[in-house]
């Protein structure tokens, strides 16, 4: 089985938003947006998905990718 992997460092990377302002665009804390970057979650609420979407001004598909070939 496949694995999704989170793209988020590199969208913020690509944006020039570091996670102190992103954290307080979104109202997600540091340690949790820490995490997301990391891909150290097992999920996410589509609330916080939508809201890191409008602060980056991406789509869900730019943070998140599906990897068939990956295993944990």
């Amino acid at each position: 089985m496949g694995k999704i992997i989170l793209r988020l460092d590199r969208i913020m990377a690509d944006r020039k938003v570091s996670l102190k302002e992103l954290s307080e665009r979104v109202g997600v804390s540091n340690v949790n947006l820490s995490k997301m970057k990391t891909g150290k979650i097992s999920a996410i609420r589509f609330s916080t998905l939508e809201a890191i979407c409008d602060a980056l001004d991406c789509q869900p598909g730019d943070i998140l990718e599906y990897d068939p070939d990956a295993t944990e």
